[in-house]
């Protein structure tokens, strides 16, 4: 069913246009690059899903969203060292048969994610 994901800028009440993100496997400390990517006008992946079921396995992923560089190419006034700079979701995958959406509701002073369907 594969992967994906959505952020919506709770600041702002849209979606996160233009937002850089990249997408990890992980193995302990260990991280590799998969893809980055920006998002679209809808705040998601211009491609649909971020991995699709047949490359999706069983295991562990990160996704690190640039908060700070969006919120500062929206021109918000953020603080030096701001709150949140790069926000990285670690997240397992237990049964890659299923559909994993990663949604991150965000603004430049909180966050919130949860496995959405």
């Amino acid at each position: 069913m594969g992967l994906s994901t959505h952020v919506l800028d709770t600041m702002h009440g849209g979606p996160a246009a233009g937002m850089a993100v990249a997408l990890y496997t992980t193995i302990g400390d260990k991280a590799t690059l998969v893809q980055q990517f920006v998002l679209n006008h809808d705040g998601r992946h211009p491609g649909g899903a971020l991995l699709e079921a047949a490359e999706f396995a069983r295991g562990t992923y990160r996704l690190v969203f640039d908060v700070a560089g969006y919120f500062q190419a929206r021109g918000v006034a953020l603080p030096e060292p701001n709150f949140l700079n790069l926000v990285a979701l670690d997240f397992g995958v237990a049964h890659p048969d299923q559909h994993y959406h990663v949604p991150l509701l965000v603004s430049p002073w909180s966050y919130s994610t949860y496995r959405g369907s």
